[in-house]
């Protein structure tokens, strides 16, 4: 892609930090370590985190940033404007937050954290737009973006407004690909026609396409049976045009094993399994489900501590398992 932020080389596969494996609630830092490793082991360069990812800004600073040198690896990280700020300066206080936490320097690649309905109004009121273009200036950032989640007129209003914006972080998977909530194809197209790079955020659906329904499942199995279920979910995001990184929020060995297998020599899905990634889709399309990525952004500002995507998912496990 012409002018793009991402070196071409770079594998797709990036480590999302937002579901680290943890031991009695806490983030289990050896084995964070251990991925960590296989990770840049295998190849992999792109770490995904946030400011407000409890515990992983610290976590990726112990596992990664004071293990390696700071030229192995690009860390993104995001500031939230819609979370418990009131003014610029407790905007602000997240980017410095977030340098103190990681103690990587400078980051590769900084996003403005979900932007999408009545969220995106904070980034313009605090002035943050002018902001990231000051720290890239003082190269405590290399390249920003931001991630997204609503309607693709409203992505386009953004990049139209933002047309210094270097590349956004979308929700893409090939279950909510012609969903009309989330819009994944929509929103994809709407990135492409404005030339902007894209990184996936979601592509397994929080989980939900490593083990799919069983109509989903066996079409996949029959087409091949030696390939897991979240192997087809990733390569169909990378396959896309544009798509330069793929995040999987990892969450114990096995993931990233899987995943490595999966993209390390990926090639791009032909033609036989496109087609099957179509009549699975329309498969899943066929089973009514709530469209919950279990982010838990909503039930961390609910008032009445409601566990909203846990009862998401009991109504969904109901209606995909019986």
């Amino acid at each position: 892609m012409e002018n793009s932020c991402f070196d071409e080389n770079t594998k797709k596969l990036g480590f999302g930090l937002m579901r680290l494996p943890k031991t009695d609630g806490v983030i289990d830092m050896e084995e964070t370590k251990r991925m960590v490793d296989m990770f840049l082991n295998a190849g992999f360069t792109y770490f995904d985190t946030a400011w407000i990812y409890q515990g992983s800004e610290d976590a990726i600073r112990e596992a990664l940033v004071e293990r390696y040198p700071r030229d192995k690896y690009t860390l993104a990280t995001k500031l939230a404007a819609w979370a418990k700020c009131e003014t610029r300066e407790d905007a602000i206080e997240q980017f410095e937050t977030s340098l103190r936490r990681t103690g990587a320097g400078y980051f590769d690649y900084y996003l403005l954290h979900n932007l999408g309905g009545d969220r995106t109004h904070f980034f313009d009121d605090f002035g943050l737009w002018d902001f990231l273009r000051e720290k890239k200036a003082e190269g405590k950032i290399k390249h920003y973006g931001f991630s997204f989640h609503s309607s693709a007129e409203e992505l386009d209003e953004l990049l139209t407004l933002h047309p210094d914006v270097e590349f956004v972080q979308l929700q893409i998977n090939y279950a909510d690909w012609d969903n009309p909530d989330v819009q994944s194809r929509k929103i994809y197209e709407t990135a492409r026609r404005h030339g902007k790079p894209i990184v996936v955020m979601e592509p397994i659906k929080g989980g939900l396409l490593s083990s799919p329904p069983y109509p989903v499942a066996k079409i996949f199995k029959d087409a091949d049976p030696f390939v897991s279920y979240s192997s087809w979910a990733l390569r169909f995001a990378a396959s896309l045009d544009g798509v330069m990184i793929v995040l999987s929020g990892m969450s114990n060995i096995d993931q990233m094993v899987d995943n490595i297998i999966s993209m390390t020599d990926f090639q791009e899905l032909d033609g036989f399994e496109m087609d099957t990634i179509e009549e699975a889709r329309k498969a899943m399309a066929a089973i009514p489900l709530i469209p919950c990525t279990s982010c838990n952004y909503c039930a961390k500002e609910c008032p009445m501590e409601i566990g909203i995507s846990g009862t998401f998912s009991a109504l969904n496990l109901l209606r995909l398992y019986d």
